[in-house]
């Protein structure tokens, strides 16, 4: 089994907090269903499971279960000897976006308190937006990730000494030795490759074969596609879903990487809100990941994020590598150089500071140009540019520069992230490994081809 950090934030939840219904939601894929099915079976005798999904396609027991008594009623008629008590009995509610109206259940539920509950869930964002009674204070929501660049190393069998060791070097600006170097960017660049979702690393670390990645990788892009025919009822909206889905990759190659509004149907005029439905789904669904734009970056940088100059990057760092290389491993392993890898590196250190607790958001200024990450200094107060670099020029930053000179942004440190091993400090700016990524956390700073692979 592949080990997940949420494991233990499941398993503290469910210990001391039963006055709630925990959630966990996330995109396909990511290992909801079964991380809560390992967790539930080792702490609970009695543990009860239920797919909401399945149930609407079938017998649909719970379509009608609108009341408390309604739903022991269903439960009963497949569970009812595992119906006990409270603390050796869970009942984990699969896919509860199935039906709307056990969100608003749910509350009573937890005030019954007859049993211990946990659900996952997709599209939460979209589906509470049109409940019409939101149990608030009644649910907790955790949202799960593809496997962060640690959960890959632990797969690969790096040790946690090891990355103890990494993390001391990280806070205390110190380089790792080039043979640890070497290893870590070399896991790094497969991680690139595989990404996060466990059946791709699980194919990975069985197989080593590209291909068999790769088709892990095909059927979950598939899937999504065929997931925003399933959610959105009109023709219309369906289409305009599954076009910005597909144009997210090659907008990320174009130099500004933005969204390009009057692409997704050919019009000119059209504006960003006109799509706020389709990036809702995109972004709730957490096939995507939204970077706002902030032109004035001033802390918290959430009071100035702006929609209008919209990013989004995939949910999985393999899933876009499949899209852009397929089966050829060589522009990821080997550099090539007639590859630029920048749009990939962003990708993936998006998705690292997401997983770590990050909103998201870039610099984006008419005089000024543009950096590709901020995030919020909580220690003064202030903002963390991070520009992130692919390529031997990293030393080259004409934007973090004028935007360091700007004396009313008031910033304390800049971050650049590249290939080099060494840390350092030049200036403000600190130059570190990219995989350093994975050391940053929400609340925290910084300190001062073959087929083989």
């Amino acid at each position: 089994m592949l080990k997940r950090k949420i494991c233990s934030k499941i398993e503290e939840y469910l210990k001391n907090n039963s006055h709630k219904m925990l959630i966990v939601d996330g995109a396909r894929q990511v290992g909801k269903s079964y991380i809560i099915r390992h967790v539930g079976q080792k702490m609970f005798e009695n543990y009860i499971e239920i797919n909401m999904e399945e149930d609407k396609q079938n017998e649909g027991l719970f379509a009608s279960a609108t009341s408390v008594d309604k739903f022991y009623l269903a439960l009963s008629s497949i569970a009812g000897e595992k119906m006990q008590e409270k603390e050796n009995t869970l009942v984990f509610i699969d896919e509860i976006q199935a039906y709307e109206h056990l969100l608003t259940l749910a509350k009573f539920l937890v005030e019954d308190g007859r049993f211990t509950y946990i659900a996952s869930g997709l599209l939460l964002g979209v589906t509470l937006k049109k409940t019409q009674s939101i149990p608030i204070g009644s649910i907790a929501q955790l949202h799960m990730y593809p496997l962060d660049f640690e959960e890959f190393l632990w797969a690969n069998g790096f040790g946690h000494e090891a990355i103890d060791e990494m993390r001391r070097c990280f806070h205390d600006k110190v380089a790792l030795d080039e043979a640890m170097h070497g290893k870590v960017m070399d896991l790094f660049r497969k991680y690139l490759l595989v990404g996060g979702f466990p059946d791709a690393v699980n194919t990975y670390i069985t197989e080593h074969n590209i291909v068999k990645v790769r088709a892990v990788h095909r059927d979950i892009h598939n899937l999504y596609v065929i997931d925003a025919a399933k959610y959105e009822q009109e023709s219309l909206r369906k289409l305009k879903i599954q076009r910005i889905y597909e144009m997210v990759p090659s907008n990320l190659e174009n130099k500004k990487k933005r969204i390009v509004v009057k692409s997704i149907e050919n019009k000119v005029g059209k504006r960003t809100s006109d799509y706020q439905d389709e990036f809702d789904y995109l972004v709730s669904s957490g096939i995507t990941l939204e970077v706002d734009a902030i032109s004035q970056p001033t802390y918290p940088l959430v009071q100035n994020a702006g929609k209008n100059l919209l990013k989004l990057y995939m949910n999985d760092i393999g899933l876009f590598t499949f899209i852009l290389y397929g089966n050829n491993i060589r522009p990821v392993l080997d550099g090539m150089g007639s590859v630029n890898l920048g749009a990939v590196y962003e990708n993936v250190v998006a998705q690292e500071l997401q997983a770590h607790g990050f909103s998201l958001y870039y610099y984006d200024n008419k005089k000024n140009g543009e950096v590709d990450f901020l995030i919020d200094d909580t220690i003064n107060l202030s903002t963390i540019p991070i520009e992130v670099k692919s390529g031997k020029d990293y030393k080259q930053h004409s934007a973090i520069d004028k935007f360091m000179r700007v004396k009313d942004y008031n910033i304390h440190n800049a971050v650049i992230l590249s290939n080099e091993r060494l840390t350092f400090d030049q200036g403000r700016i600190t130059y570190m490994p990219v995989y350093n990524i994975m050391f940053m956390a929400h609340g925290g700073n910084i300190p001062e081809s073959e087929i083989y692979f």
